[in-house]
């Protein structure tokens, strides 16, 4: 934090906050306005805060590496040298003449970290490369992408308006670890944009030019930024729009016929599409991914994060597709209730225990309210779209994280879209309490 912070940044604000004041009406309605600023103030001040803890607690990170070790470095070259900039900016990693410049740019070799410090250097030339003031930015594209995806489930279900907002929008490790200068970040907002344009695309059959360029740059984001989470995101997309289609048909003999032929398809074509996405990278191709997870878990695990005191293990990895497989229930268990609260190490972990803790109370909770409901859950296809991304994250993050800390921040992509499906599940299959949401709007 530096005195262009303390000028920088409550300018930015202002302008913020007057330009959100104008577009709030064109975003929100009577029932969905009273979310709009508080939703935005949380993401604000989650971005902010941390940068303090980064700065104060951890002395350091992969935020400053990002900005200050990072962009900071982009936007000199802008001052020094801009034909310098624009290599840095729009280039390979490869550029001639700029050694000046990418050797003190932590990340300049991994193409995807390098991707997070080009688009801060973009927001830097708006903030003079203020550290607060472009972490204000990313939380803006955050709170998009939120607000998108709160948007896309309300107009299905307006009565859950309140436990929608709380799901999409004001989950506080989502909150904090999703709206500072990280990928997770970035991968966040572009989810949300990318689950709502899809929806407006093929669901709500309204094809606007600026709906599908929204949906081109949010999957362009998140294949740059974070490969995997696509991977897991496409098939679930599949499932979501060919689903609907067969529960929406009001024959139950054409639902019985399609169905196989629905499911064979998608199988296939969410394999050929993994296939593609992560055929340019082979950490992600299809054969190496066990590989690649018990690499990326050991790496975490025993060495980068070795000296961070909240480690795990979900036991040994030998690389191999059925091994990781196995370590299915044991990976998603972690991602979303660990770690307990006699793991602590920490005051942060505290708080993602405590977070666990009460989603394991919600979980269990609905559990019992549903009982043999629960297998209604595939009658609606929003639920089963969310679970089943939710789900595949978990698994994923869970058994290549094997530190708590890395967790934390892993799995915030998930969070939204698994409360999301249970709040959906729960008041879906409890009539009393949905008339009762029915007759309070009215």
């Amino acid at each position: 934090m530096e005195l262009r912070d303390l000028i920088v940044t409550p300018l930015l604000l202002i302008v913020v906050y007057v330009v959100a004041y104008f577009i709030r009406p064109r975003v929100t309605d009577s029932l969905t306005s009273r979310y709009f600023f508080p939703a935005l103030t949380v993401k604000v001040f989650g971005a902010i805060a941390l940068g303090f803890i980064y700065q104060f607690y951890y002395s350091g990170g992969d935020t400053f590496n990002f900005h200050t070790h990072g962009s900071r470095q982009v936007w000199l070259a802008f001052t020094e040298s801009p034909a310098a900039a624009f290599k840095l900016l729009f280039g390979g990693t490869d550029q001639v003449g700029v050694y000046k410049y990418t050797s003190k740019i932590v990340f300049y070799g991994d193409p995807s970290s390098y991707f997070v410090v080009r688009i801060a250097s973009l927001f830097d030339l708006i903030t003079f490369s203020s550290y607060s003031g472009t972490a204000v930015l990313f939380s803006l594209w955050s709170f998009a992408g939120s607000w998108a995806l709160y948007k896309t489930f309300y107009k299905r279900y307006p009565q859950l308006h309140l436990h929608l907002a709380v799901c999409a929008l004001f989950v506080p490790s989502v909150v904090f670890w999703g709206s500072g200068i990280l990928k997770d970040t970035l991968v966040l907002g572009a989810l949300g944009l990318a689950t709502y344009s899809i929806d407006m695309l093929f669901n709500q059959k309204k094809i606007k030019a600026s709906v599908i360029l929204l949906l081109i740059v949010s999957v362009y984001i998140i294949f740059h930024v974070k490969l995997f989470i696509l991977q897991a995101f496409l098939p679930a997309i599949i499932l979501w729009v060919g689903y609907k289609k067969v529960i929406n048909s009001p024959s139950v003999v054409v639902r019985i016929l399609v169905f196989p032929f629905l499911l064979a398809g998608g199988a296939f074509l969410s394999y050929w599409m993994v296939t593609k996405v992560g055929e340019n990278d082979a950490r992600y191709a299809v054969g190496n991914i066990a590989r690649t997870a018990q690499i990326t878990a050991y790496d975490i695990g025993f060495y980068t994060g070795r000296d961070a005191g909240s480690g795990y293990s979900l036991g040994e990895l030998d690389g191999t597709f059925g091994n990781m497989v196995a370590k299915m229930p044991q990976a998603i268990n972690v991602s979303l209730f660990r770690p307990y609260l006699w793991e602590v190490r920490n005051p942060l972990m505290l708080l993602s225990a405590l977070e666990g803790t009460a989603l394991l109370a919600m979980v269990l909770y609905i559990v019992f309210s549903v009982r043999f409901r629960i297998f209604s859950i595939l009658n609606n296809p929003d639920v089963v779209f969310a679970l089943v991304f939710a789900l595949t994250i978990a698994f994923a993050v869970g058994i290549t994280s094997y530190n708590f800390g890395t967790l934390t921040r892993y799995r915030i992509p998930l969070l939204p879209y698994f409360t999301i499906s249970l709040a959906l599940l729960y008041f879906r299959n409890n009539e009393r309490k949905l008339a009762r949401l029915d007759t309070t709007e009215k």
